[in-house]
């Protein structure tokens, strides 16, 4: 189903024994929520061996202590943050999302009555990409994997074999399927505001952006 509003559109494709015990317990959830735990890379590369760790292409201003995420890095996203990665790599995107310190008049603002759980926005430019493009999910391991604690993203200081690949076809619909409602702008430049709301923002590729 599509609407469009003068050319904009929105698609729509959360005691000391028993400190021991609890303690036990806790490392027993961690070791399982591990185990259950995936990570990918997504590219529009289909023979990729080997991932060697790389600096970013364009370097962004990090804080203090963190100017190493600028260097040398193989980079995943985990499975629950992924549907960022769910479009052409090269792909411009702005994504938003709730969070535990959004508030209620933000979230009615952007998200209204509807019951999606993230809200990605690409320009007009891109959707026929988007529509007909396959992206490759390559399987990462979970060892010599940091956390960043940020937006589900992990970082490999050391070269990453791939434990599987999977081509991705039918963007969209595997969009739909994470809850992500897609909305189609002529271009994002208006959304510079949103990082001054109370929901996460992550933009990915906006020097692709027109205007940006």
């Amino acid at each position: 189903m599509l609407w469009k509003y003068r050319r904009s559109a929105i698609l729509c494709f959360p005691d000391s024994l028993n400190a021991g015990l609890r303690s036990a317990s806790a490392h027993a959830r961690d070791g399982r929520a591990m185990a259950a735990m995936r990570l990918f890379h997504y590219s529009d590369d289909p023979t990729i061996k080997v991932f060697e760790p790389r600096p970013v292409q364009v370097p962004v201003v990090r804080p203090k202590g963190f100017e190493w995420l600028n260097g040398a890095l193989v980079w995943a996203i985990d499975e629950a943050r992924e549907s960022m990665y769910l479009f052409p790599r090269e792909c411009p995107r702005i994504l938003v999302w709730a969070t535990s310190k959004t508030t209620a008049a933000d979230h009615d603002r952007w998200f209204g009555g509807r019951s999606s759980r993230v809200i990605a926005h690409i320009e007009w430019a891109w959707l026929d990409r988007l529509i007909t493009e396959v992206v490759y999910r390559y399987e990462m391991p979970l060892s010599n994997f940091e956390d960043l604690h940020d937006a589900g993203m992990w970082v490999s200081r050391v070269r990453v074999e791939p434990i599987g690949i999977e081509p991705l076809k039918n963007l969209p619909a595997k969009l739909q399927a994470h809850g992500v409602e897609l909305r189609i702008m002529e271009t994002l430049a208006p959304l510079k505001a949103a990082w001054n709301t109370s929901l996460h923002v992550s933009g990915i590729r906006l020097r692709n952006a027109q205007a940006w």
